[in-house]
């Protein structure tokens, strides 16, 4: 990575200038999509170099491919990090960011307040493969603690967690893994690399649904895993047969084992839409923060919302951690409560501008009841331990006119 000393905005847009200009693309503004599978050789010789790690080369397209790597390498600059991996999902990043760091045996401390995919993946899924999650609430920081022992190796949580708003302080969270010597694994795809600079706060690992924001608008599917270069993974029990490689340890067991064999590759297409994307997050991000704070602040003041969960609403209990965090910017995102879930139905139903969809950071407001979908395989029990209840509703806001969301609402309001 090449420390430009440019801000975000203009990193984003042109990476490293130096690296752009290429003639063998025609000195291209825009870098082309390469969209074949496999990659030609000089000689024999030239391929083993490439198939045995002795010669970066592109050679098919499941393991690397250029238009890839040009957005992996954009957003390794924006998050200053070593290096970053990009998959078809950011689901499939964070499964394959946590089989290339945990083994049989091993267990990792997550926070209770997860996306119900990944709360799947950690209860059923890994449990399967003799991974243990245990589910805390991170602000609890002696209960945090309790939670590890001499076979923990990981801290999982989201930067603002995804329905409940919770936002954990980083600052002391990073503190106990650093006296632990425990990876710190963060899933910012609800603040980016705009909002949270990661490796600031001593996280060690991010990962992105870059489905959300960062595609620019909902425009293709794609995770990333960005390897922030501030962990010692000869620490790491699951990489002893990367040790050889130092620092690029976590990477290597990554390109060479993990993400070549599960084949969960990001689609050059997806790449070059998101690289798209990237020129215009910081753009979307402070529109979409400002029209989440109107909103939240309307909400508070209807007589059928019980509670607003947004950390910009001063009377947040994360109020503080987010504004110290996310560079005085609070998330497109926010949860609200109604008296029963037959309400939220009536709510949802009612709306005419806001679509009834289950993604976050489109350009476009979405609404959903997360308890009757995204967390329907959930038990009772589980939706509560979570905070997940019948009334609750996410909206996720996007880049419209606020007064015309405002007004939106207010129609779906008045027909209750």
């Amino acid at each position: 990575m090449i420390d430009t000393g440019r801000r975000f905005e203009t990193r984003a847009l042109h990476g490293d200038e130096v690296a752009e200009r290429n003639e063998a693309n025609h000195n291209a503004l825009r870098f082309p999509v390469y969209a074949g599978v496999a990659f030609d050789f000089a000689t024999a010789e030239d391929m083993e170099l490439a198939f045995t790690h002795r010669k970066p080369a592109h050679a098919y397209s499941r393991i690397t491919n250029p238009t890839v790597e040009h957005f992996e390498k954009k957003l390794t600059l924006l998050e200053g990090g070593l290096t970053t991996v990009a998959l078809s999902s950011g689901m499939a990043a964070l499964t394959a960011a946590l089989l290339a760091l945990l083994k049989q045996g091993d267990n990792l401390v997550a926070s209770k307040f997860l996306f119900g995919n990944t709360y799947s993946l950690l209860k059923e899924t890994l449990s399967g493969y003799g991974i243990e999650a245990r589910f805390v609430d991170t602000a609890d920081y002696g209960r945090l603690e309790a939670a590890i022992d001499g076979d923990t190796r990981l801290l999982l949580m989201e930067t603002i967690s995804n329905p409940q708003m919770v936002v954990p302080d980083f600052v002391k969270i990073a503190k106990l893994a650093r006296e632990r010597q425990l990876i710190l694994m963060v899933d910012g795809t609800a603040t980016t690399p705009y909002l949270f600079p990661a490796k600031e706060f001593g996280v060690h690992v991010i990962i992105h649904s870059t489905t959300k924001f960062i595609s620019g608008g909902a425009t293709s599917v794609g995770g990333a895993i960005v390897d922030l270069g501030t962990y010692d993974w000869r620490r790491c029990p699951a990489l002893a047969k990367f040790h050889r490689y130092g620092q690029g340890a976590f990477i290597a067991r990554l390109r060479m084992e993990v993400h070549r064999n599960f084949g969960a590759c990001m689609a050059p297409q997806a790449a070059s839409l998101q690289t798209l994307g990237l020129e215009t997050l910081a753009l979307r991000v402070r529109t979409s923060c400002a029209n989440a704070l109107a909103i939240a602040e309307y909400l508070r003041q209807r007589p059928e919302v019980r509670s607003v969960n947004y950390p910009g609403l001063a009377d947040s209990p994360f109020h503080e951690a987010a504004k110290r965090q996310f560079g005085g910017y609070f998330g497109g995102v926010l949860s609200f409560e109604l008296a029963s879930r037959h309400e939220a139905f009536r709510l949802i139903n009612n709306l005419r501008l806001i679509r009834r969809a289950t993604n976050i950071n489109d350009n476009k407001s979405l609404i959903i009841h997360p308890a009757s979908t995204i967390f329907a395989d959930c038990s009772l029990e589980e939706k509560a331990e979570m905070g997940v209840t019948e009334g609750l509703i996410r909206l996720s806001v996007g880049i419209e006119h606020p007064a015309d969301l405002i007004d939106d609402l207010g129609r779906a309001f008045g027909a209750l």
